[in-house]
């Protein structure tokens, strides 16, 4: 994505870094359990900020290396505070580039942030909707850091980013100064005035941050913002769009929205709910996949409620040929069956995700596995066949079965030779009230 209209180099953003360090100064009046545990401050004065655009963006690429570089920045006489807090941003940046790519090197991130922010390539699909809606001005209520606000400011959208947590609002200041359409306000997104915009987009907190870390919420509404507020939004007439977690489940998505299911690089990295001219029409559930193919989608005009009883009527039928494992947002949307019909497979079972094909069908919503053997499921048998066949390294899938296939692993593994080289790959599955053990090898 490139910025549009004039850009202000990332380095010199010094006016910017004095604005958000001075807003961080108020964090000292804002009861404790509104802030964020992470403290930009030193990060934000004239030496941490010229100190962290001296670094390398390798400078702190593992553990080792950012420890290294705490010892070295400490011996040349930096404070103490400032080479901490430094480094860890130096860290966070590098972790952040499988989401957020090259412009990591740049942003301004705390840990809680950047666990629930946008990737890049995502967020960039969030703005080309709103684009493609004839959308000009959008409100990002809950920004983050800012990643989607940042897609949505390259693709000439006006933002404005509101975030209530003053730590974080400091930093989504710092990650959008490069675009003069975008700007952030720090409040709260419920009492946020959006009746001047055209359209809306939500990232709610779905994790709460204590010291020792952070944890995922479940309940939609326990959210910040809940569910219910998004879909208020929806009945007042705005469209529409709100990230949560890949996790909800169907009977919590509201009727009146579209619900697509994202993974990136076979991880399932969101649900996104679009309301109002957001929604496609005769488009109710979708599965986006992206992966080194680009983008590849499914769609369904139907409820996931309709599909499963659908799902009950259908033939199966025995394991042979190809083993196909559906990807997540595929099985998450509930669009197994069609992936089935484009391969010309059958279901084992009707409540198991995985199908089998005599032929082996490319296809980006699906991995395929020849099958070599079918065994029952049973750990002594199959120990006796990991010794017996020399097997090293296996690599165990599941589905339907109450196994936890690190542990079955060790199991396995422990009377195998300290020769055994060869790998193999079993697929642990229940079809009916049988258990069985599916020997494959990818294609």
């Amino acid at each position: 994505m490139q910025a549009s209209g004039p850009v202000r180099a990332l380095p010199g953003r010094g006016e910017a870094a004095e604005l958000s360090a001075a807003r961080l100064e108020t964090m000292a009046s804002t009861p404790a359990a509104e802030q964020s545990t992470e403290n930009l401050m030193p990060v934000l004065s004239p030496e941490g900020f010229g100190l962290l655009s001296s670094l390398a963006p390798e400078a702190a690429a593992t553990d080792r290396a950012a420890l290294e570089l705490n010892l070295s920045l400490r011996k040349t006489g930096h404070d103490p505070e400032v080479v901490t807090a430094v480094v860890h941003q130096a860290r966070l940046r590098a972790l952040a580039k499988t989401k957020l790519g090259p412009f990591a090197e740049h942003m301004i991130l705390t840990r809680a942030g950047l666990e629930q922010a946008t990737r890049m390539n995502v967020a960039a699909l969030h703005a080309r909707r709103y684009v493609e809606a004839g959308f000009t001005r959008v409100a990002d209520l809950g920004c983050g850091l800012g990643s989607d606000a940042m897609a949505m400011a390259s693709l000439e959208l006006d933002v404005t980013a509101v975030e209530l947590d003053e730590t974080t609002a400091a930093a989504a200041t710092m990650n959008l100064m490069p675009w003069p359409n975008a700007r952030v306000v720090n409040a709260d997104a419920e009492g946020f005035d959006v009746s001047g915009f055209d359209a809306v987009w939500l990232d709610p907190a779905r994790r709460t941050t204590t010291t020792s870390g952070t944890s995922r919420i479940f309940d939609p509404e326990a959210f910040s913002p809940p569910l219910s507020f998004v879909e208020a939004l929806a009945d007042a007439g705005k469209p529409v769009g709100v990230k949560l977690g890949p996790g909800i489940p169907h009977e919590s998505v509201p009727a009146d929205c579209e619900a697509q299911w994202v993974s990136v690089g076979g991880a399932v990295t969101e649900a996104t709910l679009w309301f109002g001219s957001l929604r496609r029409n005769g488009v109710r559930r979708a599965a986006l996949v992206v992966g080194g193919h680009g983008a590849a989608e499914l769609t369904s005009e139907t409820d996931a409620a309709e599909a499963a009883r659908a799902r009950g009527t259908r033939p199966t039928g025995d394991v042979e040929g190809y083993l196909y494992e559906p990807d997540g947002a595929v099985i998450r949307a509930g669009l197994v069956e069609q992936v089935v019909d484009a391969v010309g497979g059958h279901l084992l079972d009707p409540h198991i995700a995985y199908f089998c094909a005599p032929e082996a069908v490319e296809t980006p919503f699906a991995r395929a596995y020849r099958v070599l053997d079918v065994k029952p499921y049973n750990v002594k048998a199959l120990r006796a066949w990991v010794k017996a066949a020399g097997i090293g390294v296996l690599d165990i899938k599941k589905r339907g079965l109450d196994v936890t296939p690190e542990e079955l692993r060790r199991v396995l593994l422990a009377g195998a030779g300290k020769k055994a080289k060869k790998k193999a790959t079993l697929v642990l599955t229940r079809i009916g009230d049988s258990r069985y053990a599916i020997e494959v090898e990818p294609v």
